[in-house]
């Protein structure tokens, strides 16, 4: 191919350039006595044209003319190499590769001036090429170039052989490519038929193993078709049995349907005892009642004359008030939440039984049930929504209602409490639940006082002192029915 290639666009564009001087004109160099300057000019009958170089001898006179271009005059490099003599090393024979090329097949002038640096680096070699002659050992590649860049005589004979050289080397290494191919190709099909001859033996192995199989299930289907025979008799005696164990069934039913007659009878006979037995017990009853009924009069008659002989007046506080006075102004810390559950009881209907009972007294441990029931909102929207449960139900009985809870100081802008609830703060130093204990040992022996905690510790030591205990869960079950 020819050496000159497209102009590389990454190169800067070629300035215009006066033509390269002949070289006769003074200031050669006595280019023309050159005997390489000789070799290098056209024939008399014209300039011949440029051969065909092969791809690998074009790059090698690239990278030669690049090497020694920084090494020349400025004056000595064409104008659209000047900026390419300025590239690194790598970079001037890939990029300016299309420019060098074209200065050395357009200006024998430059070429000539390269020749000289080239033959003068290449040594012997050079030496050789020059007189026309190559060395047997040399590459044939390095020899065209130099050929091709110092043109003695027969230098187009050099460039050919050096052409058939790397194309024979190709051919070599195309040869080689496919004789390393068709080894390749040989070994996978010796290994294919290895493989082959292993999925041979491994397919027999299994036909032997099937067979064996085959010859198990046989064996096994003659001894299930045996058994087959077997349970079959056995399902006919078991037939044969079951007829009869029916008829046994109807009997026994006709037996006891007979039984189940008398039972009714004796069963109706039971019933009218019973009615008599029950108008006896009503009319005892009344007698027991009437009995109780005086007896209670007798009571509350004696209950007035006993208040009247002591001249007790109606009170204005309870004892609860009085807990509550001798802590009003205490201020507290705050608690850490509860302990342990109480699990006495959870039903709300023995929470209404003993609200029910004369002068009850309800004590409330307020921050256990408010987290054990609405522990998703604030203290605050906690204590207000226990506070208005607890008037609905002082309002309902009319029983007395105590709420306590733990406080690090008194709470300021707390609402109203409902008429009937009393809200008590633990103070400092003292939790919620040692007040609560204090309020049940303040009431007298004998007043119901019912205590809603699921704290264990209170729930006994309330009860020590006579009181009744309940869990949270029938204070909030009770606040949800309202």
């Amino acid at each position: 191919m020819p050496l000159a290639e497209p102009y590389d666009d990454h190169l800067p564009a070629e300035e215009p350039v006066a033509a390269a001087p002949d070289a006769g004109v003074e200031g050669t160099g006595g280019a023309l006595d050159d005997p390489v300057a000789a070799g290098a000019t056209a024939d008399d009958g014209g300039p011949e044209p440029e051969p065909v170089l092969p791809e690998p001898v074009r790059q090698r006179i690239v990278t030669l003319a690049a090497a020694v271009l920084p090494g020349l005059p400025a004056d000595e490099v064409p104008v659209p190499l000047r900026r390419v003599a300025k590239f690194a090393p790598n970079r001037r024979a890939r990029l300016g590769a299309p420019a060098i090329a074209a200065q050395l097949t357009g200006d024998p002038l430059f070429r000539q001036r390269v020749t000289a640096r080239v033959l003068a680096d290449a040594g012997d070699l050079g030496a050789a090429v020059v007189e026309g002659t190559a060395p047997a050992a040399a590459d044939p590649v390095e020899v065209a170039a130099l050929a091709y860049l110092a043109r003695p005589s027969g230098w187009r004979e050099l460039v050919e052989a050096s052409g058939a050289a790397v194309r024979a080397e190709a051919d070599s290494a195309v040869v080689a490519e496919l004789v390393r191919e068709a080894e390749q190709r040989a070994t996978r099909a010796e290994h294919d038929r290895a493989v082959a001859r292993v999925e041979a033996e491994k397919l027999r192995d299994e036909l032997a193993r099937v067979r064996e199989e085959l010859g198990q299930i046989r064996e096994e289907a003659r001894q299930l078709a045996r058994s087959l025979r077997e349970t079959q008799a056995r399902e006919r005696k078991a037939a044969e049995l079951l007829a009869t164990e029916r008829g046994r069934a109807a009997r026994a039913a006709a037996d006891a349907d007979a039984e189940l007659r008398r039972a009714r009878a004796r069963l109706a006979e039971a019933e009218a005892a019973a009615g008599v037995a029950r108008a006896s017990a009503k009319e005892a009853r009344s007698v027991d009642d009437a009995r109780l009924w005086l007896l209670l009069e007798t009571i509350g008659q004696a209950a007035v004359g006993l208040r009247r002989e002591l001249a007790l007046e109606p009170v204005d506080k309870l004892p609860a008030d009085f807990v509550a006075d001798a802590f009003a102004d205490q201020s507290g810390t705050t608690a850490a939440g509860t302990a342990a559950r109480a699990r006495d009881t959870d039903d709300p209907a023995r929470l209404d039984q003993l609200l029910g009972l004369p002068r009850a007294h309800l004590v409330v441990d307020g921050y256990n049930v408010t987290k054990r029931g609405f522990g998703e909102m604030s203290l605050e929207q906690q204590r207000k929504r226990l506070i208005t449960g607890l008037g609905g139900i002082a309002a309902q009985t009319g029983d007395e209602v105590t709420v306590v809870f733990d406080g690090a100081e008194r709470m300021h802008g707390l609402p109203p409490s409902p008429r009937g609830v009393r809200v008590l703060f633990s103070r400092k130093g003292e939790t919620a639940d040692e007040l609560i204990r204090r309020l049940v040992r303040a009431e007298p022996p004998g007043r119901p006082v019912v205590v809603v905690s699921s704290d264990r510790e209170v729930a006994d030591g309330v009860r020590r002192h006579g009181a009744y205990p309940l869990g949270a869960d029938a204070l909030l079950r009770r606040l949800a029915r309202s």
